[in-house]
């Protein structure tokens, strides 16, 4: 009942967020997990390439985890017949905690530096795109038997796609990478349906929907296992 009760104040706050310089905010509750999750989503193109972040916090009902990461795609040449390739860099990190004996404690993730390729499109009206990227992930701190396995790779692939004259989103990413000797799966697709496209209510930027959490040893869990998630996205 308290994620419940947190996961409603959450939905209020988002309503009064207007000044934050952001694409998105979304709050979704993890029905597997008893779980509140905010996400902070930023992307921001410009004359060389683009800049994208989100940030995780994970509530239940205090704030449990944190995760970010951030993203730089670099493209000079965006004007030629390759502005479809980019190259790619990026920074993952965050932290989980827990209790023990009434003593907090934090545990920090492993830190991962991506650099890589992605090739990237869209539809003629930005109605759909998409992009994949094929990446080298170092991880410093990873060790396996004793050892450090800092050389791993990773590949993503993004969507969205507005459809039903944009009442609805189906959006979403997919990721596939190699921890040591473990390979690991996690895709996250969302669908949204857009209030604002109701009469009267154009600049209410208000969507309402959720994802499914498809992911295969993730998270320190063996095996596949899939968690829904209901909630609500104001953009910006």
């Amino acid at each position: 009942m308290k994620n419940i009760t947190c996961f409603v104040a959450l939905i209020a706050v988002m309503m009064c967020l207007s000044t934050v310089k952001a694409q998105n905010l979304q709050v979704l509750y993890d029905t597997e997990r008893d779980c509140v999750t905010s996400t902070l989503e930023m992307f921001r193109p410009d004359a060389f390439g683009s800049t994208f972040y989100f940030v995780d916090l994970d509530y239940t009902p205090r704030a449990t985890g944190a995760y970010i990461e951030i993203a730089r795609e670099l493209c000079f040449w965006q004007k030629s017949d390759w502005n479809w390739l980019s190259i790619h860099v990026e920074f993952n990190g965050g932290l989980t905690s827990y209790k023990a004996a009434g003593t907090n404690y934090a545990v920090p993730f492993n830190n991962a530096w991506l650099a890589g390729l992605t090739y990237s499109g869209h539809s003629a009206d930005f109605s759909k795109t998409w992009s994949l990227s094929a990446m080298y992930k170092a991880i410093p701190d990873l060790k396996e038997d004793g050892e450090k396995r800092i050389h791993n790779f990773q590949i993503t692939g993004v969507w969205g796609i507005n459809f039903f004259d944009g009442w609805a989103t189906f959006s979403g990413f997919a990721d596939f990478w190699s921890e040591g000797s473990t390979f690991i799966f996690l895709s996250e697709p969302q669908f949204w349906v857009n209030l604002n496209k109701i009469k009267g209510w154009e600049k209410i930027n208000l969507s309402l929907g959720g994802e499914v959490e498809f992911s295969n040893n993730f998270g320190g869990m063996d095996g596949f296992y899939t968690r829904p998630a209901v909630g609500a996205k104001w953009t910006f």
